[in-house]
């Protein structure tokens, strides 16, 4: 598949504070990723990196400029099909399995239309991210390593048009590490575009491009 799957235009985003003045995190960013892309965001921490991955995956509306996630605003998309998120927190429903965890945007998106494949896309990102051995585990029950995989997995179960996902190697070793750069690689090949905030270096090597952020502006 070939076409743009995010385009961010002259976004500054600012951050109110009660007991202090206003936070600006990205000042005039432009980017731009096509889908079958991997785009890494790097940079030193408080860059802004999270805070573009924030807007590029609907979880924030700039404060000036536009996003949009083929062609439309992303805070507005509520189908994972179009545009999935693994943030740094992970995100999972604590008290589901970790197959329910990833089944989750099945359920609500392609599943209600009936896709038949639907199952075996599941398995697939399971198998892909090594957790389909603890798949009836709860999501309370595993380690921060585990549900990392768990929310990589989620996000690109239905091999959407994007995904967004925030320092995703940030607890796994380095046999894992690996596994997740493969599931990369696997659903970049199926036309997905990622964008990956990170300051792991074996990322930044396997991606298409990086683009450097200091002080919420692009360096390079």
């Amino acid at each position: 598949m070939t076409g743009t799957a995010l385009e961010v235009s002259g976004v500054t985003h600012t951050y109110a504070s009660r007991h202090a003045s206003p936070v600006t995190a990205l000042h005039g960013v432009d980017l731009v990723a096509q889908r079958g892309e991997l785009v890494c965001l790097a940079g030193p921490s408080g860059s802004g990196k999270s805070t573009l991955c924030h807007l590029a995956a609907g979880l924030e509306r700039p404060s000036h400029g536009t996003v949009r996630v083929g062609g439309q605003a992303p805070d507005r998309i509520r189908d994972w099909r179009m545009v999935a998120v693994a943030p740094q927190r992970h995100g999972l429903i604590q008290d589901l399995t970790v197959a329910e965890n990833v089944r989750l945007p099945v359920h609500y998106g392609a599943g209600r239309a009936g896709d038949a494949g639907a199952d075996g896309t599941v398995e697939t990102a399971l198998e892909l991210l090594d957790v389909a051995h603890i798949e009836g585990r709860m999501a309370r029950q595993t380690s921060l390593g585990e549900q990392q995989r768990t929310a990589v997995a989620r996000a690109i179960v239905l091999r959407p048009s994007l995904v967004v996902l925030d320092e995703p190697t940030s607890h796994q070793d380095d046999e894992h590490v690996d596994q997740v750069l493969e599931a990369f690689l696997a659903v970049r090949g199926h036309g997905t575009a990622l964008l990956v905030a990170s300051h792991d270096e074996r990322v930044i090597e396997v991606a298409d491009r990086t683009v450097r952020l200091d002080e919420g502006r692009v360096v390079s």
